[in-house]
C-alpha cells in the first residue's frame, strides 16, 4: 500500500494546520470501546469538514489498550478518503513496523521529558526512547522511506507525576530526538500545566536548538482552561501547526489527572476569527460531533462555540 502524500499545506490555502487526535488521544481516554464501524463514521464526517491530517490511533497491544485494537482497520478505512494525511502514534519499533506496513503516512513517538512519566508511559527511559527513535528510523529508511517520523515530547510543561520538568531537559531532548534522525519534534502540554509564557519561552528555545523548520505542533491540554491561550502563544512564536481534539474529548492514562484537550471547534474558530484559513468548515466539525455521541453515547463533551454557535456576523478568513 503506497505511503506517498504531500505536504498538508498542498491541500488547503491553509495559513493554520490542525491535526485531529480526538479518534486517538481521545479514544485512549475513555474507558468504553467505540465499535469499529463508529470509528470510521467518525473519520468520514471529520475529513468531510476539512481536516486533512488527523492522528487515527495507536498501534500498542490490544491488552493493554483495547479500545485501540483494531488500529490496522482504522488506517485502512482513513486511507480511503481523499487527501487525508493518515497519523498515528507508536511507542516502539514494534509499534512502528506495524503502523508502517499497515499504511500510516506519518507516526509520533511519544518521548516524555520527565522521566518518571517515560516509564509510567511507554516503560522505557528518555535515553531509552532516544535510542527507539533511532531504531524506527532506520526501520523508515529500510521499509517505508517516505512515511514522516515526528518524535513529540510529552510533558514539556510539567508532569503530574514528577513535578516541575527543567525547561533544560525539555530542550536537551529536542536536540536529541531529532539527532536521532526524527523528521521533526513538538512540545507536549500533556498534563495542561502550562502557561502562555511559558509556552513562548520554550518554543523560542527549541527553535534556537533544531531550527524552526524542525519544531513541528504544539499540542496543548485544557485542562486549567489555558488550552486556547496556550496555543495562541504558540502562533505568536511562529508555530503554524497544531493538534486538538472534536468536543475536547482526551487526557492521558499515565499522567494522573490530565485531561481534555484544546477542542478542536473552538481553536478553529479562534484562527478563523483572526482572520486565519484554517480550510475547515465549523459548521461541519460540529455535525461530526454527532457521529462521536453515537459511538459513544452519554460521554461528556465540550467546548463553547458548538454551545452557542457561530457569532453573527462570522465569516471564515
Amino acid at each position: 500500500m503506497s505511503t506517498e502524500y504531500s505536504n498538508p499545506a498542498a491541500f488547503v490555502a491553509a495559513d493554520i494546520h490542525i491535526c485531529e487526535v480526538g479518534p486517538r488521544d481521545g479514544l485512549q481516554s475513555v474507558a468504553r470501546t467505540m465499535p469499529t464501524e463508529n470509528k470510521k463514521n467518525w473519520l468520514t464526517a471529520l475529513h468531510a469538514a476539512g481536516l486533512r491530517e488527523i492522528e487515527v490511533t495507536s498501534f500498542v497491544p490490544a491488552k493493554l489498550m483495547p479500545q485501540l485494537a483494531d488500529a490496522a482497520e482504522i488506517v485502512a478505512h482513513a486511507l480511503t478518503l481523499p487527501g487525508l494525511v493518515v497519523t498515528a502514534l507508536v511507542p516502539n519499533l514494534k509499534g512502528a513496523e506495524a503502523a508502517m506496513k499497515a499504511g500510516a503516512h506519518k507516526v509520533t513517538l511519544p518521548c516524555s521529558a520527565s522521566e518518571a512519566h517515560s516509564k509510567a508511559n511507554v516503560r522505557k527511559t528518555r535515553e531509552q526512547m532516544v535510542d527507539e527513535v533511532r531504531n524506527v528510523v532506520a526501520l523508515r529508511n529500510e521499509i517505508a522511506p517516505s512515511v514522516q517520523i515526528e518524535a513529540g515530547i510529552s510533558v514539556a510543561f510539567g508532569c503530574t507525576l514528577q513535578g516541575i520538568v527543567p525547561e533544560d531537559d525539555v530542550i536537551s531532548l529536542v536536540s536529541d530526538v531529532i539527532a536521532a534522525g526524527a523528521d521533526e519534534t513538538g512540545l507536549a502540554d500533556t498534563t495542561g500545566m502550562a502557561n502562555p509564557a511559558q509556552v513562548r519561552r520554550l518554543f523560542k528555545r527549541a527553535f534556537a536548538a533544531v531550527g524552526r523548520e524542525r519544531v513541528g505542533a504544539a499540542h496543548m491540554h485544557n485542562t486549567r482552561g489555558l488550552g486556547i491561550a496556550n496555543c495562541l502563544a504558540a502562533y505568536e512564536e511562529g508555530i503554524r501547526a497544531f493538534d486538538s481534539s472534536l468536543a475536547g474529548l482526551g487526557g492521558c492514562p499515565h499522567a494522573p489527572g490530565a485531561s481534555g484537550n484544546v477542542v478542536t471547534e473552538d481553536l478553529v474558530l479562534m484562527f478563523e476569527a483572526m482572520g486565519l484559513r484554517t480550510g475547515i468548515d465549523i459548521s461541519k466539525l460540529i455535525l461530526a460531533r454527532e457521529p462521536l455521541k453515537i459511538g459513544l453515547p452519554g460521554e461528556p463533551l465540550y467546548g463553547m462555540t458548538a454551545e452557542a454557535g457561530l457569532p453573527l456576523g462570522f465569516s471564515y478568513a
